[in-house]
């Protein structure tokens, strides 16, 4: 079991604990479930969905990078698929407060990023902030997606952000989470070709700026990141971000990059690459490269 979770998983009801050491100890675990294993902890404690997600949340907000507030959010996100998914908000001493992370925007990317293609509901410890709201308005379950939160009812996305303003209003077709691929072609090395594979799925309907993000890790491991855009632009998530995210759902240690490639669209409105940079420099990364794509 990672050393992350130890101090949350004592905390939970012996019956949950039996029904997760098996799943938490396996050397294989990155912070998401599959559906036959969501069934066998629901047998094993008696407890529904609503209820099994709430409980786990002590074990989502274990994942949270939180050196600037001190303040954990976890989220678990579950997917039309039947697969759950953590999420924990992240935050980079040293680098701009816009280059944190929510754990709502961890959840969906996280889910995102491991091919689910739609959500029915997240459970969050605490109650979701606009930007997240916004920024779970692009996702291809809109209004309807429900929120959980501990001690309130079961609520709509809609509920929370009543005459929303999203990604229907300016007749956008493909949403967040919908499957997409813009046809770039993955060459070079591992890294590289990951890289431009993230790329090929970034969802970027307001710039056509398509990006993405590959880390290579110490421990040899390679994570993806695509580029989200938003309606509202700012709750935008950067494909560093969402690489970042991978890895830390995966147990990674984000100051443990030996190696990132950027990929992004040539003669676009808007770059990836400074913001990249920076943030990976505050991570202890300078072993960095951009390269640019031509349009598919």
């Amino acid at each position: 079991m990672h050393p992350r979770f130890h101090a949350a998983f004592a905390a939970l009801a012996d019956e949950l604990q039996n029904a997760l050491r098996p799943i938490l100890s396996a050397n294989t675990f990155s912070a998401s479930f599959t559906p036959e294993q969501v069934q066998h902890i629901k047998q094993q404690t008696q407890l529904d969905d609503d209820a099994l997600a709430l409980a786990l949340l002590p074990l989502a907000a274990a994942c949270a990078r939180a050196a600037l507030s001190n303040f954990n959010v976890g989220a678990v996100a579950r997917g039309n698929s039947g697969h759950w998914y953590f999420g924990a908000n992240m935050e980079f001493i040293g680098a701009t407060m816009q280059q944190t992370v929510h754990a709502e925007q961890s959840a969906v990317t996280h889910a995102w990023l491991k091919g689910e293609t739609g959500l029915t509901a997240i459970t969050v410890n605490y109650t979701p902030c606009g930007h997240c709201r916004q920024f779970m308005n692009e996702l291809n379950s809109g209004t309807t997606l429900r929120i959980n939160l501990p001690g309130r009812p079961s609520a709509t996305l809609g509920d929370y952000l009543p005459d929303a303003f999203g990604p229907r209003d300016l007749a956008i077709k493909t949403l967040l989470l919908d499957p997409v691929d813009h046809g770039y072609q993955a060459e070079g090395d591992a890294v590289t070709q990951a890289a431009i594979q993230a790329t090929n799925r970034s969802h970027a309907p307001y710039s056509q700026a398509h990006s993405g993000v590959a880390l290579e890790m110490r421990s040899g491991a390679i994570y993806g990141g695509s580029y989200a855009e938003n309606a509202a632009f700012n709750p935008s998530l950067p494909p560093l971000q969402a690489a970042l995210i991978l890895a830390n759902m995966h147990g990674e240690d984000c100051a443990a990059i030996a190696r990132a490639v950027l990929a992004e669209t040539a003669d676009s409105k808007l770059s990836q690459a400074p913001a990249t940079e920076a943030t990976l420099a505050a991570l202890g990364c300078h072993h960095f490269t951009a390269l640019t794509l031509q349009k598919a």
